[in-house]
């Protein structure tokens, strides 16, 4: 259940990236421009068998009218990857959502520091161009397995990007692999770190970065972690305080669900807490949060009702 915008596109050109990752450019049907968006944004692809999928724009917002994005072939695919891979081609039409950002480049950061992994390369290779045309500081750091492996390698031979790229290849020359914790011991001030990746590249970089301020962390996650709990818990009371109802909540049962089930429309879209579509102003020092959207500071006074709970009895929101 979604109250944002549909558009269609029509599929304009198909490239393989790697083994396992091809490239779509998506325009207009008829060559009208697109909604804008900024640098970080992602959209929800509505394919072929009926499945929806996140996925991040991987050019800058001012480069081209067309939007581009980056699609993974999981080998444990739930459907997703492999209807875009072996159904969808050039020249098909198919809905996509209006462009959204929950994983923004941060204006008061003087100096960003862009860590991709795999297909995480997709909004960070949007965000160093875009950090690039304004003559911003920033360090793109690529993680790959081999050249093979790495995608947008035509995009990164930029020469805009060149002075602010290392390249990490599993596969390459030792000496020019990136040491995590070297990397991260010491914060520059003002320093803003963005991390998006494979579960495992996420966990590291993390834990290399935990002496890091929280809200100089930003993360953007494809799929919520294997051992991430976004659904049960105990059963509590959600109290709308502009209705002045309450909702119970049923320990097998999300937030979100109760709501829709008393007629209470909350947008959502990935449902693991990802894309902050649920996102609700409400008393965040009581909520359990489980979300991987939310900084630290907004916690305080948001809630994702797609995932979190409250942490006893009853959890305020202003609905």
């Amino acid at each position: 259940m979604s109250l944002e915008r549909t558009l269609t596109v029509r599929v304009e050109r198909i490239s393989r990236e790697t083994p396992e990752i091809l490239a779509f450019e998506l325009a207009h049907p008829w060559g009208r421009a697109l909604p804008g968006y900024e640098a970080g944004a992602h959209i929800d692809v509505h394919m072929p068998g009926g499945f929806s999928r996140q996925y991040s724009l991987a050019r800058a917002p001012s480069n081209a009218p067309s939007y581009v994005i980056g699609v993974k072939r999981e080998l444990a695919s739930r459907g997703g990857s492999a209807s875009m891979h072996e159904r969808v081609r050039e020249g098909d039409l198919i809905a996509i959502s209006t462009p959204r950002n929950t994983f923004p480049l941060r204006e008061e950061a003087a100096h960003h520091l862009l860590m991709a992994g795999g297909i995480g390369m997709t909004p960070l290779l949007a965000m160093a161009q875009a950090l690039a045309a304004r003559g911003a500081s920033f360090t793109l750091c690529v993680f790959a397995r081999s050249e093979e492996h790495l995608a947008f390698s035509d995009a990164l031979r930029d020469p805009a990007l060149a002075p602010h790229l290392r390249l990490h290849l599993d596969q390459g020359d030792a000496s020019q692999r990136i040491d995590l914790q070297a990397l991260l011991a010491d914060r520059a001030p003002d320093t803003h770190l963005y991390v998006c990746g494979p579960g495992g590249f996420m966990k590291a970089v993390r834990d290399a970065a935990a002496h890091w301020p929280e809200d100089a962390l930003h993360t953007e996650y494809f799929a919520a972690p294997t051992d991430a709990n976004t659904t049960t818990g105990l059963p509590f009371t959600l109290k709308l305080a502009q209705r002045g109802i309450t909702v119970p909540v049923a320990a097998d049962q999300t937030a979100v669900d109760a709501l829709h089930e008393v007629g209470i429309d909350i947008p959502v879209s990935c449902q693991q807490g990802l894309c902050g579509t649920c996102v609700v102003e409400g008393d965040g020092e009581a909520a359990e949060h489980r979300d991987f959207c939310l900084t630290g500071t907004e916690r305080r006074s948001k809630v994702a009702l797609c995932c979190s709970r409250a942490k006893g009895l009853e959890l305020v929101l202003q609905l």
